[in-house]
């Protein structure tokens, strides 16, 4: 016959259950080894570089905007910027928050209010909200934004998918770059790092996730074969760890301020339940949060610039596209206006000095004298007295742009490698978040810079400025070994190799700012001179493949080391086949 339990007798079995799961839960379950996303080897990040274009021979000087505000009656556009330097074009060129009187944007006959906003999400509700406003009204106020190039991706990714519900119509594109960063953003770490990059791993990088700031980073990284754990609540102590940061000042303060949290640690590419207490070891960030850490604390040089990186972060303008071909005057006007105020601001001290003193009023931060500075970029010694390197921005002029996106002379779409090489990257680092992004094609819109240099050839008389580059690399940035397929002892490159090359140019590209070296070396097999001989030949004839693509002789050091330098045992079969390699070094 079945026992019947009283009341309370069941409440006591479900309590014990309960403290059983309880205690299963906080002993067993949370304490085995989980699933962690694995760290990431960045591989080759392949970028191209761009020649600058300045027309300081031959630009006529403007007479400078007024500081009263004009009512033109014309187009009206709202433009979201976040404090940099990049922007300076914009800023001469409205001559105030409001376009001013005689300024370029008043002459087109636009009605521009620059706003500072440095929240990406917002940016995005507020271009959707534009969006669906502008559906309704075609008389809405425009809505535009700038943003870092290389960050595009997972910009883009967000705000397409907010706007499919309006259409295609809706859909974001960009159309113009007025600048870039040239120096201003940068990896900032322990002075070690620089000296031996190894020493980075295990160690801590604040950065907000998925942006442009930290693609330097990736950069960086996978230029020297180290790892990045892509999971900012996890620590693995063989690779670069992330510290989520909610805005570039944020990054900074976080090291300032000695910011400290709780990680679950990584064994065996497992989660476990033993936690690590991790601070900032360093910090991917621009100006004006590069001078915050410099002044308020210091101990951090720079790492990696984009004044090396120099093709990647471009300052890229989009807008929806139903606006944009609603309005294609007004858009060429825009781009007019832009590569016009570039030219002012890359030849005049006068129209550079006025840019900045918009950009103090806009930002509401600092003086005129704080932005000129970090955008002319200088090196001064830190509150540690360590020397470092900060700011550093240029304007674009319309040859600049017609560079960048492959509308030059060489016909080399640079922003396209930019998006997609850190689109790619980001793609599968976070596919929780991005597991895709628009197609370069779909959000990159050249017709009104197209338009623009075929009806104004008088526009593009820009000549490319000279870069100069020291005899032979004293400091390395970047190290890395390539497998270069020869014919068997020959100089003759492989067919099969093109590919690794092209790869090594696009990386050299990038890195306008610095010398590469290419080394040769090869195993102990055969007499040292026969060897020594070979290893020359090979850089050499990587050298002149690199030359035949474009990059100058005088930027190129190629020297071989025969044997004399291997990295594996010459004893074995597959020590000897890395020891025969091609290394390739950006330094200066």
């Amino acid at each position: 016959m079945a026992t019947k339990l009283k009341s309370s007798g069941k409440i006591i079995l479900i309590v014990l259950t309960l403290g059983l799961i309880l205690f299963g839960k906080l002993y067993w379950y949370d304490k085995r080894p989980q699933e962690a996303k694995a760290s990431h080897d960045i591989g080759r990040v392949a970028l191209p570089d761009a020649p600058e274009a300045s027309l300081a021979g031959n630009a006529i000087a403007l007479p400078l905007p007024s500081q009263e505000e004009s009512v033109n009656g014309g187009t009206r556009i709202v433009w979201k910027i976040m404090a940099w330097n990049a922007q300076f074009p914009l800023l001469y060129a409205n001559g105030g928050a409001n376009t001013t009187k005689g300024s370029l944007a008043d002459k087109s006959r636009l009605q521009i209010q620059i706003v500072r906003q440095d929240d990406c999400f917002k940016s995005i509700t507020d271009i959707v909200k534009f969006a669906q406003d502008y559906k309704n009204n075609p008389d809405a106020p425009g809505v535009f934004a700038s943003f870092m190039g290389d960050g595009m991706p997972a910009f883009f990714a967000a705000l397409s998918k907010e706007l499919e519900p309006l259409g295609p119509e809706y859909q974001p594109i960009a159309f113009y770059a007025m600048g870039k960063s040239y120096g201003e953003d940068q990896l900032m770490g322990p002075v070690e790092w620089k000296k031996d990059p190894a020493s980075a791993v295990g160690k801590t990088v604040a950065c907000v996730l998925r942006d442009g700031d930290m693609n330097i980073l990736l950069k960086w990284a996978g230029d020297n074969n180290l790892k990045v754990n892509p999971d900012e609540t996890t620590y693995d102590k063989n690779a670069i760890n992330l510290i989520a940061a909610n805005d570039f000042l944020d990054a900074a303060n976080k090291y300032i301020t000695g910011y400290k949290e709780t990680r679950k640690l990584i064994q065996d590419g497992k989660k476990v339940s033993e936690e690590i207490t991790v601070g900032v070891d360093a910090v991917s960030t621009w100006t004006p949060a590069d001078v915050n850490v410099a002044q308020q604390k210091g101990g951090l040089v720079s790492i990696a610039t984009t004044r090396q990186y120099s093709s990647q972060m471009p300052n890229i303008t989009i807008t929806i596209k139903k606006f944009a071909y609603d309005h294609r005057t007004d858009i060429e006007n825009l781009i007019m206006m832009l590569g016009q105020a570039g030219d002012q601001v890359r030849s005049f001290t006068e129209a550079k000095v006025f840019a900045a003193k918009v950009s103090a009023k806009v930002y509401d931060e600092q003086t005129a004298d704080y932005w000129l500075k970090y955008y002319n970029g200088i090196t001064e010694k830190d509150r540690q007295g360590n020397m470092v390197s900060l700011g550093g921005s240029m304007a674009f002029n319309l040859q600049d742009a017609a560079n960048m996106f492959g509308l030059g002379k060489d016909g080399i779409d640079r922003y396209k490698i930019v998006y997609t090489t850190f689109g790619d990257i980001l793609s599968r680092m976070y596919p929780e978040y991005m597991a895709t992004y628009p197609a370069y094609a779909t959000v990159v819109d050249k017709s009104f810079l197209q338009s623009v240099l075929v009806n104004h050839p008088e526009l593009l008389e820009g000549q490319a400025l000279k870069q100069t580059y020291s005899a032979e690399i004293t400091t390395e940035v970047s190290s890395r070994t390539y497998e270069i397929q020869f014919e068997t002892g020959s100089a003759v490159i492989k067919s099969a190799s093109y590919q690794v090359l092209d790869e090594i140019l696009s990386s050299s590209v990038v890195a306008e700012g610095l010398k590469v070296g290419i080394y040769g070396h090869t195993d102990n097999t055969g007499s040292i001179a026969v060897n020594q001989e070979l290893s020359e030949a090979r850089a050499a004839a990587v050298k002149r493949y690199l030359v035949s693509k474009g990059l100058t002789e005088q930027r190129i050091e190629s020297k071989g080391f025969g044997p004399a330098k291997p990295i594996a045992d010459n004893a074995t079969a597959a020590g000897r086949a890395k020891n025969r390699r091609v290394q390739i070094v950006l330094g200066e």
